[in-house]
């Protein structure tokens, strides 16, 4: 494994920070003491996500699949990037490292001190991904929290975690999937998840989708 680990400086804006750290330490206990499920926080954020706030990241992702160029341009410069495509940043500017994973390396991304997290292009994050379980143990053991979560990687591929903070942020860019020759951006969008674009799993196989 290798890994990544920025010293963390989150006063670059402080009300906004001391709301995150109460949010969090209120969320973390209701779901302690059994008021709220994490499950149903979860749902309520795909559903944001779903038919709200869609993820940004999908449409980069199936643009760079197509078109070499442009995936050039996505690892060169995020955001400018997703400008091309109308994206707008909205309050979030923070630099954003596109990670491109192939069948030699696999890149995972945690925010081991906080939540740092590129909702711009991503939507709300996942309740697990706040979590101290997750935050200490992908960095200690990548391979036995990514196979709890689904994702069971060959030996030979290299897992590589990457801690992001105030400074930067990352997305991952997954493989394409086997047999999506020939399908349209929106259709390859459709197989990228969050947690593909998190580094926790995989685009859908084409058999797998509705």
């Amino acid at each position: 494994m290798s890994a990544d680990h920025d010293h963390h400086d989150h006063d670059d804006d402080p009300v906004a920070r001391r709301n995150a750290l109460r949010a969090e330490a209120l969320e973390s206990l209701l779901v302690e003491r059994g008021f709220v499920q994490p499950e149903l926080i979860d749902a309520v954020v795909a559903r944001f996500e779903q038919d709200i706030g869609p993820l940004n990241g999908t449409r980069l992702v199936a643009r760079a699949w197509v078109d070499p160029a442009f995936r050039a341009r996505l690892v060169a410069d995020a955001w400018a990037a997703a400008a091309e495509l109308g994206l707008t940043t909205g309050p979030e500017a923070t630099p954003i490292v596109v990670l491109e994973n192939s069948a030699a390396v696999h890149h995972v991304v945690v925010c081991t001190l906080c939540s740092c997290y590129p909702s711009s292009l991503l939507g709300l994050p996942p309740t697990w991904y706040k979590s101290p379980p997750y935050r200490s143990r992908v960095v200690r053991e990548p391979r036995a929290v990514l196979r709890e979560m689904g994702l069971a990687l060959p030996a030979d591929v290299e897992v590589c975690v990457w801690d992001s903070s105030a400074e930067v942020r990352y997305m991952v860019l997954p493989e394409r999937p086997a047999g999506t020759d020939g399908w349209s951006e929106d259709r390859l969008a459709s197989l990228v998840t969050r947690d593909a674009l998190i580094g926790v799993a995989q685009p859908q196989a084409p058999g797998d989708t509705p």
